[in-house]
């Protein structure tokens, strides 16, 4: 699941994952169930008006590892 957002192109935090949902750039949406939700539902809703695949990652911390970062991501954003 996290592999291909180890491997392709990707942007990581909300401004710029809403940007590239809005953009038309995302391929897939990853969200962290232990994000805070007022964090991520309103990403969670604008994907769904939008048709784009949410999936869901344990933890911030894993998000942020499979994103190249060293510290957690509530949201990131596969690109196409």
């Amino acid at each position: 699941m996290l592999t291909a957002l180890k491997q392709g192109s990707k942007v990581v935090g909300v401004k710029q994952t809403r940007r590239a949902i809005n953009d038309g750039t995302a391929a897939c949406v990853y969200l962290a169930e232990d994000a805070d939700p007022r964090v991520t539902a309103p990403v969670e809703t604008l994907c769904s008006e939008k048709g784009i695949p949410v999936e869901r990652v344990a933890q911030m911390k894993q998000l942020g590892a499979a994103c190249g970062i060293a510290v957690g991501s509530a949201v990131a954003a596969l690109l196409q």
